[in-house]
């Protein structure tokens, strides 16, 4: 302790040094209070997203506490024999199985007609908990993996928003898509079908698209790329992924926003994926040769042109630089639609499926495709269906909308991008209710 003051002098230099003791100490007091608030905010972050994974996955385990825990429906029988034979043999076994019980009296060659993602998934899961010495039948996996999927969902779909929005939106967007009625009913216990893990691979791949886009990185880009190629294997809906994404990419250009990020998580993202997704027996060579995959193409030759234009525009004058890019952009106009004829006719470009052409033209399968129309799943949705599946979360949609586009980033002009297609698909497909129910619940959250 040290001795009184007894001059003015030290009495002077004593309140000096208390007040500089009492500021350092309300300083640290303030550090520390904002840590905690910062520990608290993410601990309560974790909280509220562990409760929306509960809530998405009890929801869905009614008919298994009400009845007794089984598959049920026509598709999601044929998808557990299937993981049954992966499961008791091995990859390669399932690959060349041929099921002499499905499409009867002619069978079904197992690995070249369907979507492996479901099968692996639940057989890798059945293989990591055997190591772990946990014993569980792979029946219980397959009821139970589309109400634990739905758990992750939520979680992918609170980090898109976190990256478009903030992460108030973000925890909205996740308790909302863990109890909205569109994807319960795609995903209860039990509805062992490839949907129950496709949405959660469309958000994955959305968020880390977002993520790449942002921050140029070709990590992020892999990311994506491999997120994309989880897609492909599980559900036919990636033809949505790779048109949506090179039309966010189309319009960011259009709109004078062209970066070497987006260049760099772009080109990653198409070459990658592009390469990953023809790894899939039954997709095979469908995104080199399919008229639905143009889009992903063409937006990727267009990158290359524009970063060539920009180099010449650098290098000569700006009269010179306009009329040689008006001759290129005829000359490649006129190339692209010439080669487009030409291999569509020789038939080494596949033209666009009948489901495809439903859905611009809502006539032409009940008159081209009868097979197709008689789906129930492929009839416009009314509008009792689309407040059945959205709920409350209808009306905050168009105010969501607007909110964004007041906001225009580049990562809200997907969502925007988003929103509009997913809205028209919706509208003449009522299975597509189930890629708009996603977007809902992230600009209804906004």
């Amino acid at each position: 302790p040290a001795a009184k003051p007894q001059t003015d002098k030290e009495v002077l230099v004593f309140l000096r040094l208390g007040r500089v003791r009492g500021w350092k100490t309300m300083k640290m007091m303030a550090i520390d209070g904002q840590a905690f608030n910062e520990g608290s905010k993410k601990l309560l972050v974790v909280l509220i997203l562990t409760v929306a994974w509960l809530l998405a996955f009890c929801s869905r385990l009614f008919s298994v506490i009400r009845f007794e825990s089984i598959i049920h429906e026509f598709d999601p029988w044929f998808n557990y024999r299937a993981t049954r034979e992966l499961v008791e043999h091995d990859f390669y076994h399932f690959l060349n199985w041929f099921d002499d019980s499905a499409w009867y009296p002619l069978g079904r060659i197992v690995g070249g007609t369907v979507y492996p993602g479901l099968m692996v998934t639940s057989g890798s899961l059945h293989y990591i908990l055997n190591s772990l010495n946990i014993t569980v039948h792979i029946r219980d996996i397959c009821v139970f993996l589309a109400p634990l999927f739905s758990g992750l969902t939520a979680i992918c779909t609170f980090l898109l928003t976190r990256e478009v929005w903030d992460e108030g939106a973000g925890l909205f967007a996740a308790c909302f898509m863990a109890i909205v009625p569109g994807y319960v009913s795609r995903s209860v216990a039990g509805s062992y079908d490839n949907e129950g893990i496709a949405i959660f691979a469309l958000m994955l791949t959305y968020f880390l698209w977002i993520r790449s886009m942002k921050t140029g990185s070709v990590f992020w880009s892999a990311l994506a790329a491999l997120a994309y190629f989880y897609m492909v294997s599980a559900w036919g809906g990636y033809v949505f992924i790779i048109n949506l994404i090179p039309i966010h990419v189309f319009v960011l250009v259009l709109m004078g926003r062209f970066s070497s990020r987006l260049y760099v998580a772009y080109t990653t993202f198409y070459i990658l994926g592009l390469m990953l997704s023809m790894q899939i027996p039954f997709v095979g060579f469908q995104p080199i040769r399919s008229s639905e995959h143009l889009a992903a193409h063409g937006v990727f030759l267009l990158l290359h042109a524009y970063m060539f234009l920009t180099f010449l525009r650098d290098h000569m004058s700006w009269e010179t630089f306009k009329d040689l890019f008006v001759g290129l952009v005829f000359a490649a106009g006129g190339v692209v639609a010439i080669s487009a004829v030409f291999l569509t006719w020789a038939g080494y470009l596949a033209p666009w499926s009948g489901r495809f052409y439903s859905l611009f033209d809502t006539s032409y399968a009940r008159i081209h495709i009868p097979i197709i129309a008689s789906v129930s799943e492929h009839q416009p949705p009314t509008w009792s269906s689309m407040f059945t599946d959205m709920h409350m979360l209808l009306i905050a949609f168009p105010a969501g909308v607007w909110t964004c586009y007041r906001k225009l980033t580049d990562e809200v002009v997907f969502v925007l991008l988003y929103a509009i297609t997913a809205s028209y698909f919706a509208g003449v497909m009522v299975r597509l209710i189930l890629t708009l129910t996603p977007i809902v619940c992230v600009v209804a959250a906004i």
